[in-house]
């Protein structure tokens, strides 16, 4: 049985997926990986994936370029002729349901977040409520991260609440992410890990830094994630070299396990505007570190405020601050035990197990009923 996978970068299905798509092939399904080409796309194939590239930009919307890629993923999709494509992220969610439906094949979504289309009320987003209600007609199922999410396109009838159904975000590996040994920083260490956008929280983080520096806060602050300033939404090179130059910040680039800088922190913080599961603070938890994280849709999910961690208002650097300070003065016993508490969280709820389970039975169904 051939299924397509599809999503705006290989470094994506490689990061979050790889292990679903080795459970595929192991049983016995032909996996076709449609994602753009970068430096995680020959691990894709050396997975056992077929993969063809398609030229996708995932930082904005252009008509002609959509239309494009509404044509591109046709033709694709026309060539692999799969029983079944599974689409992740927002372009595939909308413009790869297009081509699957115009050439029938089944579909299964995976709405992973709701970005900025939420979050502003303009034209633009106006427009992608609509193309939602429209191509979200098709999917014999969509899979949400959230409960508020899969409420919110309930509420606005933009789904067939019989075609919904609820994933703990893309999993976590329980293996790869074990509990780290509580053991605390001389100088208490804040670490954010995510792509370097506004959305994320990145900006009330700086100010939140600049206001505990001038305060005196024995404590280091450290970013962890890909500059994007071609993005609309993403911070420009001068600005983040401006916060390095001004030792505001540590800046730790990227990497490609993120395990190394997780152990040595003392608290992980992920203020952004909303999430579907942030895999961040997944990751953060299932190590059994304490995370400060914004009380949105996505992370209080993850972070049950005074159990495993502290939440904070959105886009509030004050309120973040503040909250900051309150982990950092904690003591031992009680960050340890935020902690702990996390991974209990993880392996009860958040198993990537589990989302893999749910695909496999989905599959099955959807194979049976063709």
């Amino acid at each position: 049985m051939k299924v397509a996978i599809v999503l705006n970068t290989s470094w994506n299905i490689y990061n979050f997926r790889l292990n679903f798509v080795k459970k595929l092939i192991a049983k016995g399904y032909e996996v076709h990986t449609v994602a753009p080409i970068d430096k995680y796309t020959h691990h894709l194939v050396e997975a056992g994936c077929i993969h063809h590239k398609v030229r996708m930009d995932s930082r904005g919307a252009n008509p002609i370029k959509d239309f494009a890629l509404i044509i591109e993923l046709w033709s694709i999709y026309r060539k692999i002729n799969p029983a079944i494509v599974l689409h992740y992220t927002v372009k595939p969610n909308v413009y790869g349901t297009i081509a699957a439906t115009l050439l029938k094949i089944p579909v299964v979504n995976n709405v992973c977040g709701l970005g900025t289309v939420f979050l502003k009320k303009n034209f633009v987003s106006a427009i992608a409520i609509q193309l939602y209600k429209w191509t979200f007609r098709f999917p014999k199922k969509i899979f949400f991260q959230n409960g508020d999410d899969l409420d919110l396109f309930v509420k606005r009838k933009l789904v067939d609440p019989e075609a919904v159904d609820l994933i703990p975000g893309s999993g976590v590996d329980l293996d790869k992410f074990q509990p780290m040994a509580f053991k605390r920083n001389e100088s208490f260490t804040f670490l954010l890990i995510s792509r370097l956008i506004t959305d994320k929280g990145i900006l009330e983080y700086i100010e939140a830094v600049k206001k505990l520096k001038s305060s005196g806060l024995n404590a280091r602050f450290q970013l962890l994630g890909a500059k994007d300033p071609q993005h609309s939404r993403g911070i420009q090179e001068k600005v983040i070299d401006q916060w390095i130059n001004e030792g505001t910040i540590e800046y730790l680039g990227t990497t490609d396990d993120v395990r190394q800088f997780i152990e040595k922190a003392d608290c992980i913080v992920l203020p952004s505007y909303r999430e579907g599961a942030p895999r961040t603070l997944l990751e953060a938890a299932s190590s059994a570190k304490p995370i400060i994280a914004t009380d949105v849709a996505g992370c209080h999910h993850v972070v049950n405020n005074n159990v495993n961690g502290l939440l904070c208002r959105p886009k509030d650097a004050n309120d973040l601050a503040e909250k900051m300070v309150t982990m950092a003065g904690s003591d031992n016993e009680i960050l340890e035990n935020f902690g702990l508490n996390g991974r209990s969280k993880m392996v009860r709820e958040y198993n990537e197990n589990v989302v893999i389970d749910k695909y496999l039975q989905t599959l099955q169904s959807l194979q049976k009923a063709s």
